[in-house]
């Protein structure tokens, strides 16, 4: 009794110290969602690009994953002032671009959605790579549709993209479909993942929209992915672990007890290296981890929305033309794309056509402002979205970290169109500079 009485004394004298250490944690919250979303972000201004490729382009995929390269580097992270006096996002700064191809009724387009005062940027990097290639200013295709979607006219089904395994394990990339050759440039285009996107995308039916987008989140210093992936690298080819260097008190101690730490008497090694003791498995999963790990990557988000007119022919399975494309990128020993369930707009139990319109309204609101998965619930902290979400459990997905050969195998631009058209509309002249000596005024 004396110990409740003594608890309630310390709790009524020193309540006013206490509760503000209870409630920091949710005050800074909502301080940061108010600082961040409602003052900071609302500042930005973006900007939509289409994107017109050539009839055909002769440059091999690595060109992409050199424009992601450049766009990496854009990224200069806050400091503390910038964090929560100015609200500024800590990764990426809010300045991710957003890589999207449209199809309204068979006619297909690219896109690319930039912060304002980035354009050059984007422009920049893709006319270096790509120089017979068109970029111009459009309005935003999604609002060209009735905001309120569903209605009595239109309606829409819509869903993520997240990885199936680990973060570290990468998808099956450019590099593994062919072997790289110059003199061989045309024939590693016939093989191109992307045709068969475009050939399903040209045959929607007026009436009918499918729209994908691929978010880049630019990721700056080491996340602990990477220290994973190296741990899981090592395991696999045998490698003993780095030792961890012993702190000063630790050294002091046996200085003054005379006392060792026991180490592990090291293995001796057989007259076979351990790598050469490897299976072809083994080894392309311990190539994938390791290159994945050692290039720039990104936080990304994919999604996909399938709109249509209800009084109009259409076929619900185009949904599904998004989940074939990524099967060419699947590998049952490294990692593989797949729709993530809480993002679909399906509801099972409960309520079903209340809840089904709300996260239908919702699905649509995220594609249009090219939010993450979700927003704002997985929302955490300093991060817009938790890592290490797809390697806390297969239930719990949102985000994916790519690197940029990935986002390159994703994300291109055809090698050959015209066998394509009309449905994807190619520059018809190539793009050339003044001539030399032209005067300015």
């Amino acid at each position: 009794m004396e110990l409740f009485l003594i608890m309630w004394l310390i709790l009524k004298n020193w309540w006013w110290f206490f509760l503000p250490i209870i409630l920091a944690p949710v005050f800074s919250f909502f301080y940061l969602y108010w600082l961040r979303w409602e003052v900071w972000y609302p500042k930005f201004k973006w900007v939509i690009l289409e994107i017109k490729p050539p009839a055909e382009i002769l440059k091999p995929f690595r060109a992409m994953e050199d424009i992601f390269s450049l766009l990496w580097g854009i990224y200069d992270g806050p400091n503390w002032r910038e964090r929560w006096c100015e609200g500024e996002i800590p990764l990426g700064g809010g300045l991710w671009f957003s890589f999207e191809i449209a199809s309204f009724g068979g006619d297909i387009h690219f896109y690319a959605r930039v912060p304002d005062g980035f354009q050059g940027t984007l422009e920049a990097a893709i006319y270096s790579q790509y120089p017979d290639v068109e970029i111009s200013y459009v309005e935003d295709y999604t609002q060209k549709v009735p905001q309120d979607i569903p209605n009595k006219e239109w309606d829409l089904y819509s869903e993520d993209y997240t990885l199936g395994k680990d973060d570290v394990y990468p998808i099956k990339t450019y590099s593994m479909f062919f072997e790289e050759r110059p003199e061989m440039v045309k024939e590693e285009k016939r093989i191109d993942p992307m045709d068969s996107l475009l050939e399903a995308l040209a045959k929607l039916k007026p009436g009918e929209q499918l729209w994908f987008q691929m978010v880049t989140n630019p990721i700056l210093g080491e996340f602990p992915f990477v220290a994973k992936g190296r741990s899981i690298a090592n395991k696999i080819a045998k490698r003993p672990e780095p030792s961890k260097r012993k702190s000063i008190f630790q050294d002091v101690f046996e200085i003054l007890t005379g006392a060792k730490s026991a180490e592990a008497p090291p293995k001796e090694e057989g007259l076979i290296a351990p790598e050469l003791r490897l299976t072809p498995g083994e080894k392309e999963v311990l190539h994938g981890v390791e290159t994945k790990i050692s290039k720039k990557y990104y936080q990304t988000w994919m999604r996909l929305v399938y709109l249509y007119e209800r009084d109009k022919p259409h076929f619900m399975g185009n949904y599904k033309i998004i989940r074939t494309y990524f099967n060419h990128f699947a590998t049952e020993n490294l990692n593989y794309l797949v729709f993530w369930g809480p993002t679909r707009t399906r509801i099972h139990y409960w309520l079903r056509e209340r809840r089904l319109y709300l996260r239908k309204r919702q699905r649509l609101r995220s594609y249009i402002d090219r939010l993450p998965s979700l927003w704002p619930r997985t929302m955490k902290g300093d991060l817009i979205i938790p890592f290490g979400l797809a390697s806390r459990g297969p239930g719990i997905r949102g985000t994916a970290i790519l690197n940029i050969e990935e986002l390159a195998t994703i994300f291109h631009f055809p090698a050959k169109i015209t066998a394509l058209a009309p449905a994807v509309r190619p520059v018809e002249a190539k793009r050339g500079g003044p001539p030399p000596g032209l005067p300015v005024e």
